[in-house]
């Protein structure tokens, strides 16, 4: 598994230095599916919680009444998913009534998560996890479970948002190609 995480890792690293957020599957409590691609030309804040985990509460609490009100008319999209193995599915439909207001949240498979993170399954994990990912689809910064960010959330997360904001989108421009003859 660590192979092919590295492998991974190294396919999508970019001149930048900065990878391409993979393709995410976040499954939603009505059913649906919210596909990360789907999202493509904005800025994202994804976040990852368990659902039985009070730092994870606090954020999606804190999210939904500072940043989401704030950064939503901005452009930038919020999305959550829970991830603690059977917790997550059961567990999100009460954990979005108690704290999450503005965002889609569902829940996602661990191995999944560990993918779109780009970790081996032998990284012990903190929560909150945060990933900040640029209108170009380029993860900017993800923190697992990071003390330091999760010392000041509110001045981290607006950093990091405002940040991703500042990064314009680029185009890629037609080949013009002569023929001949």
């Amino acid at each position: 598994m660590t192979f092919v995480l590295a492998a991974a890792s190294v396919t999508t690293a970019m001149a930048d230095g900065l990878r391409t957020a993979p393709e995410f599957v976040i499954n939603m409590t009505d059913g649906s599916q919210k596909l990360l691609s789907s999202y493509k030309g904005k800025p994202i804040c994804l976040a990852f919680f368990f659902t039985t985990c009070p730092h994870c509460q606090d954020m999606a609490k804190m999210l939904s009444s500072q940043i989401v009100p704030e950064y939503t008319p901005k452009g930038v999209q919020f999305l959550a998913a829970a991830f603690n193995d059977e917790e997550a599915k059961t567990g999100t439909p009460q954990f979005v009534a108690n704290y999450v207001k503005g965002y889609p949240m569902g829940w996602a498979e661990r191995g999944s998560v560990l993918e779109f993170l780009q970790v081996s399954i032998m990284t012990p994990l903190y929560v909150p996890i945060m990933v900040f990912i640029d209108r170009n689809g380029k993860v900017q910064d993800q923190y697992i479970g990071d003390p330091t960010f999760l010392k000041d959330p509110p001045k981290n997360v607006r950093a990091e948002l405002d940040k991703i904001l500042a990064v314009k989108a680029t185009s890629v421009k037609p080949v013009t190609r002569i023929s001949k003859k």
